[in-house]
């Protein structure tokens, strides 16, 4: 019970809620469906690197090679389709604010 308490108070810090129920810092903004559209891309860019080794060199040319290959690509793939979907309907809108008085 003493740790569950100290849990509940490490969230909040100051008034302000930390990000990943205390896990982040507070400064952490949690780029949640960026970070899954980049990291999607890059893990379907890898996975097609890989692929192309069995493919044009007929380096690792196992079937377990091919399957990994294709977990890596449908991870991709999702990760990329999470961050999309993220980003069209979860995410915040900026909160930004024009100085008053300044002239354009």
């Amino acid at each position: 019970s003493t740790s569950f308490r100290f849990l509940q108070s490490s969230q909040q810090v100051s008034g302000i809620t930390m990000a990943l129920g205390g896990l982040a810092g507070i400064n952490c903004h949690c780029q949640w469906g960026l970070s899954g559209i980049l990291i999607g891309l890059f893990v379907i860019l890898a996975a097609g690197v890989f692929t192309a080794l069995p493919v044009f060199f007929d380096w690792f040319a196992y079937p377990w090679y091919y399957a990994l290959c294709w977990f890596w690509f449908i991870l991709g793939v999702a990760l990329l389709a999470f961050g999309l979907i993220y980003e069209a309907c979860c995410s915040k809108p900026a909160k930004a604010r024009e100085i008053e008085g300044a002239e354009e």
